[in-house]
């Protein structure tokens, strides 16, 4: 078999996995991705996340070749998800909903994609004989975009997401480490041009700089990643986003006449990543009544169930804040006495957000009675600080 029959064989089995894009490149990142890597440590950006700045970790993405003894290849593939069923402006108008990213409307993307690519290895195996291998679907230290770029995927985008010029960026990476020899393809040109659609619709201002996210402002990590109080002036910002973040995705022009659902490929009978409805703008007053049992039970195979109970709640309650939906106040009320420090606090601050002339008496009232018993400091600051916003809010003394 000749690199061209290989590369052909390669590209149908990646096919029957549901891997609609499927390139080669060698185990090598550029030195500029690696300064850019460093200059982003080094600056912080990488918020509570300390593993992005571990030592053998952060060697680990600057040189591929450590992630696998003798390695020669790598193969990367895409698999698409459906983008968003609805505009960037329905998503942030309701007022009862919630958002949650749009590769989180169907199951689990690690585990579909990681016994796919499995599978897919074997099959290589099968051809070329037996190889050492290792695949990687996110969590492993692997620059995945920047190894997407240099075997020709698609192009890294100003949002730091991969972009093909007929998908848009409405996909997922991953990764087949191998020992085979296979011929790279040619690497990606960047066809973002001044364009900075997503830089300019991004709501907290995350994308600091063509290519640089601050993942300390990026609404995807402070609801997913991010697992503490989240600063006060980023809160009214999230708006009704309660998993994740797709602006910068859904502003991107390169995204408008990409197909809104993925397409079926070969043998596959169902598509793991199709929406299967429940995280589709869901309630947020019924998902903040969940509780452990029923939050695993609701996520049970989503990658939702990252963020935890605590996290989700916590981001339901500033939806609620921002939504100026009086009707949400008893449903904050309940949680002020939920368990979870972090979504007590929220819930206080979501109150203070939704007090007007016609509840305010009652919700400081609320909140008073609180003091008294609550025991933890960050939650005890969160009631006063909206104590005081109310007062100073209506001149309330």
């Amino acid at each position: 078999m000749n690199a061209d029959q290989l590369k052909a064989f390669i590209h149908v089995k990646a096919a029957g996995y549901g891997f609609k894009l499927c390139r080669v490149t060698r185990p090598h990142v550029s030195s500029m991705h690696e300064k850019a890597l460093q200059g982003w440590v080094d600056a912080g950006m990488q918020g509570d996340m300390d593993w992005m700045a571990e030592d053998i970790r952060l060697q680990r993405r600057k040189s591929p070749e450590s992630m696998l003894e003798g390695v020669r290849s790598v193969i990367t593939v895409a698999m698409p998800y459906a983008a968003p069923g609805y505009s960037l402006d329905k998503a942030c108008a309701t007022k009862t909903s919630g958002v949650i990213t749009a590769y989180a409307h169907g199951y689990d993307y690690h585990d579909v994609m990681k016994k796919r690519l499995k599978a897919m290895a074997a099959d290589l195996d099968d051809l070329l004989g037996k190889h050492r291998q290792r695949v990687f679907v996110d969590t492993a230290p692997v620059l995945e975009h920047a190894l997407a770029e240099s075997a020709g995927l698609g192009w890294q985008g100003k949002h730091s997401l991969t972009i093909h010029r007929d998908l848009g960026s409405w996909f997922l990476l991953g990764e087949i480490f191998t020992t085979a020899d296979i011929e790279p393809d040619e690497p990606a040109i960047n066809h973002c041009g001044t364009c900075a659609a997503c830089m300019d619709v991004c709501p907290t201002k995350a994308i600091i700089a063509p290519y640089v996210v601050d993942a300390r402002l990026c609404i995807s990590y402070l609801t997913i990643e991010f697992d503490g109080f989240i600063p006060r002036h980023l809160r009214p910002l999230m708006g009704n986003r309660i998993y994740g973040c797709d602006d910068c995705q859904m502003a991107c022009p390169w995204n408008s006449h990409a197909a809104s659902q993925p397409m079926m490929i070969n043998d596959l009978d169902t598509d793991p990543l199709e929406p299967r409805g429940e995280n589709y703008l869901p309630d947020l007053a019924s998902l903040l009544r969940l509780d452990e049992d029923g939050f695993r039970q609701r996520f049970r195979k989503s990658p939702v169930r990252r963020t935890r109970r605590r996290g989700l709640l916590r981001n339901i309650c500033i939806a609620m804040g921002n939504s100026g939906h009086s009707g949400f106040v008893d449903d904050l009320v309940r949680v002020l006495g939920d368990n979870e420090a972090l979504i007590r606090g929220h819930a206080a601050w979501a109150l203070g957000q939704l007090a007007c002339e016609q509840n305010m008496d009652v919700i400081i009232q609320l909140l008073n009675a609180c003091l008294g018993t609550e025991n933890n400091n960050d939650v005890l600051e969160e009631i006063d600080a909206s104590i005081k916003h109310i007062r100073g809010k209506y001149d309330k003394t």
